[in-house]
């Protein structure tokens, strides 16, 4: 892994992304978006994640993210992903509803096969890119660039609209999915 993409400060934020093989949609549900969000819930009780700023798009999920305590950023993170990946793909497999149910699976299936470290599937890209945001400013630039990536995608009008992002609790609403920190 490249030294820009490193965690080397567990004290600082770190701009994440986790994204689906292939750029696969899959949290167009809300059954695999809350899987997500009760996955970060359990690691902000648990293991001393803190979230400064998310969002999940239909194929990947940006965050600003720190610790405190004595977990490591990258143990965190590959708890999540982990733990996210494997309740997605059973909750995929089990839901008879799912009408894409076959064709997923063959693709996770098929990214799974590439890699010897998988036992059958792949859910998630193995990096995740930590940026160090060592800086108000690049704190700031990417809150707004994960506050905005459903208005760019066209889902949304107004960050603070998306259900499944922060902007909600930075606008100050009572109605949001995830408690965050602030930034600032």
């Amino acid at each position: 892994m490249s030294r820009k993409y490193q965690i080397r400060d567990q004290d600082e934020l770190y701009f994440v992304t986790f994204t689906i093989v292939r750029w696969i949609d899959v949290f167009t549900r809300d059954r695999y978006r809350d899987i997500f969000i009760d996955s970060l819930k359990f690691c902000q009780d648990n293991k001393g994640l803190e979230v400064y700023a998310f969002v999940i798009m239909t194929n990947h999920v940006h965050l600003i993210i720190g610790r405190k305590g004595k977990s490591s950023l990258q143990g965190i993170i590959r708890d999540v992903k982990k733990y996210t990946a494997v309740k997605i793909l059973e909750a995929i497999e089990q839901n008879t509803e799912e009408s894409r149910r076959d064709w997923l699976l063959y693709f996770f299936e098929r990214a799974g096969s590439f890699k010897s470290s998988n036992t059958k599937y792949q859910f998630w890209q193995h990096h995740s890119h930590p940026l160090e945001l060592n800086s108000t400013r690049k704190m700031i630039n990417y809150l707004n660039y994960i506050h905005q990536n459903p208005v760019k995608a066209g889902i949304v009008y107004q960050p603070e609209d998306y259900v499944y992002s922060s902007a909600a609790n930075y606008a100050g609403m009572v109605d949001k999915v995830l408690d965050v920190k602030f930034i600032g």
